[in-house]
């Protein structure tokens, strides 16, 4: 990996397409959950993302198909079902782009609970704040008028971040046959769980106007392919440490997209939590960023 004093104009630019990207998701998937439910837009979604990648998909090596179909069933079928699910109860955009982000302080401790990662106190102090965003934020009165929404986003940023953790170990995958695999593996079980709990809604997808198969179509090339696929060219010039704390452009974005499109209005409670949350994750990110430099630093031995 080349590594760099830090991202230049062009990168930066390369980040605001990908936070752009990400952002606007949560608006056109909104949008499409009108007329989709949930876990039938989260297979189409993959459905559409595994046939596009399929010709660019490599087989994993022997042994990690254990961890694959794990990650799979977290990331594709827990956490994008359930997030789904929470942005089709929330009454607002803000306040699921928000608690979203809550599953980097959960990565942080299931890497120290299940990976034995170390972390340092402030570190630790910013998982607090991050958490304590969450109880803040949860007290805002749009946010309580739809209890299940925040339930559902936070179950599902667990599974991003037990995904996240569980993929550390994966090797020789790059990031478009990743998403492949788990794309193509989850399309099933999502199909199957929204075959019981959201049943006609595969008879009624004739009825899909082009704003649900906007939003389908949406998800899996611009967020997905797009997305990602910038964020795997951005972490092949530069430590992953430096590119993720402008991640976090991505939700203040949601949150925008929510007040100019969606006719959001966060009280105070939902701007203090969240910037409680984003404030926790951008110092997690910028300590992870600090560690990096330092084992940049370290003397090589010959």
């Amino acid at each position: 990996m080349t590594t760099r004093a830090g991202l230049g104009g062009r990168d930066l630019a390369l980040v605001l397409l990908i936070c752009l990207a990400w952002a606007g998701n949560f608006l056109t998937s909104a949008l499409a959950l009108r007329e989709i439910p949930p876990f039938l837009f989260t297979a189409l979604r993959f459905g559409i993302l595994g046939l596009a990648l399929l010709p660019m998909m490599k087989r994993p090596a022997e042994g990690q198909w254990p961890r694959l179909i794990a990650v799979a069933m977290c990331l594709g079928l827990l956490h994008f079902g359930l997030s789904f699910t929470s942005l089709k109860l929330a009454g607002d955009l803000s306040s699921p782009a928000i608690v979203m982000q809550s599953y980097v302080p959960m990565t942080a401790l299931l890497g120290w609970v299940v990976l034995g990662e170390r972390f340092g106190w402030r570190t630790g102090l910013a998982i607090a704040v991050s958490f304590g965003g969450v109880l803040v934020l949860g007290f805002d009165p749009i946010v309580l008028d739809h209890p299940a929404s925040l339930v559902s986003m936070l179950i599902s940023a667990v599974f991003l971040a037990l995904a996240t953790v569980l993929m550390k170990p994966l090797k020789g995958l790059d990031v478009f046959s990743q998403q492949g695999w788990i794309a193509c593996i989850s399309v099933l079980p999502l199909v199957a769980i929204s075959a019981i709990i959201e049943p006609g809604a595969i008879a009624q997808l004739g009825q899909v106007s082009w704003v649900g198969w906007i939003g389908a179509a949406y998800a899996a090339f611009i967020s997905s392919l797009l997305g990602h696929g910038l964020f795997y060219v951005l972490v092949k010039r530069h430590p992953i440490a430096q590119v993720t704390p402008w991640l976090l452009i991505s939700p203040v974005l949601a949150v925008v997209l929510g007040i100019v499109f969606w006719g959001d209005r966060p009280g105070p409670r939902l701007l203090i939590g969240g910037a409680m949350v984003l404030g926790g994750v951008l110092i997690i990110a910028l300590r992870a960023l600090a560690k990096s430099r330092d084992v940049v630093r370290e003397p090589v031995e010959i």
